[in-house]
């Protein structure tokens, strides 16, 4: 099985690109974040065309939404109800008897305090109920999507200069990792290539030359549970979407898992 996980920042805008990489890549799982519109409006004539022909989508007009499309059938599962305000920011499917998640963690806005910035705030209450699913999460799951932290030293361009950065703040890198322990997680990105490789999957638009500053950080995430780590066969990192016309800020990731 090939699953990838991409932050699109609109689907309806890049599916030329979306179809570019199904392409390339041919995942059996595209889990999808930001698509930006309503279930209605979703692209499925051409996610069809790519061979994705079942979708779940769970949509949010002009923000937000998250979509699974999948080459084998699906079963649509009930939302874990982690987001506070009930955005659209988590899709749930069974495929070929694994569970599989795509989650679109809160970016938490720029100043790091739960007292001055609701967006931080919402973040982290995201955050705790996160760990709470984890701790009784279902059996078999993969764990996909843009969860705005980069957790390690190694997933960010300048450790020092980003610790008081939302994305890379001890609070956030913290909750994180407490959540991916409580559901007894394998992040399979470092399973394949541990630190202290510097591994990135987002660069600023703000970047003029994204490649000269490398200025990255690791936002987008795999995780498994324990049952099924062991049949991890590769980590892709498509960077070169990155360079595409008009790209989103974010490139996809993909496991392949030998099941």
């Amino acid at each position: 099985m090939r699953i990838a996980t991409w932050n699109i920042n609109s689907v309806r805008l890049r599916i030329d690109q979306v179809s570019r990489y199904a392409a390339m890549a041919k995942p059996d799982v595209l889990c999808l974040q930001e698509i930006k519109c309503l279930e209605a409006e979703f692209p499925y004539a051409a996610f069809k065309d790519m061979g994705l022909k079942y979708v779940h989508v769970v949509g949010q007009k002009g923000a937000h939404g998250v979509a699974i499309a999948s080459r084998k059938p699906i079963e649509s599962l009930p939302s874990p109800g982690l987001c506070p305000f009930g955005e659209a920011r988590v899709a749930v499917v069974k495929v070929a008897g694994i569970n599989v998640l795509s989650l679109y963690i809160p970016a938490g806005g720029e100043d790091p305090d739960v007292n001055t910035n609701a967006k931080f705030a919402h973040k982290l209450a995201f955050l705790d109920r996160m760990n709470g699913w984890c701790k009784t999460r279902p059996g078999t799951t993969l764990l996909t999507g843009d969860l705005n932290i980069a957790p390690g030293e190694h997933d960010v361009w300048n450790h020092k200069q980003l610790l008081d950065v939302v994305s890379h703040t001890p609070v956030e890198t913290s909750g994180l990792n407490k959540a991916r322990e409580a559901g007894a997680f394998v992040d399979l990105m470092r399973a394949a290539r541990p630190e202290p490789e510097k591994l990135f999957t987002w660069w600023s638009y703000r970047n003029a030359d994204w490649k000269v500053s490398n200025r990255g950080r690791r936002l987008d995430h795999i995780w498994s549970s324990p049952d099924i780590a062991p049949a991890l066969k590769k980590i892709s990192v498509w960077t070169e979407t990155r360079d595409w016309s008009r790209p989103s800020d974010h490139v996809p990731v993909m496991a392949e898992l030998e099941l």
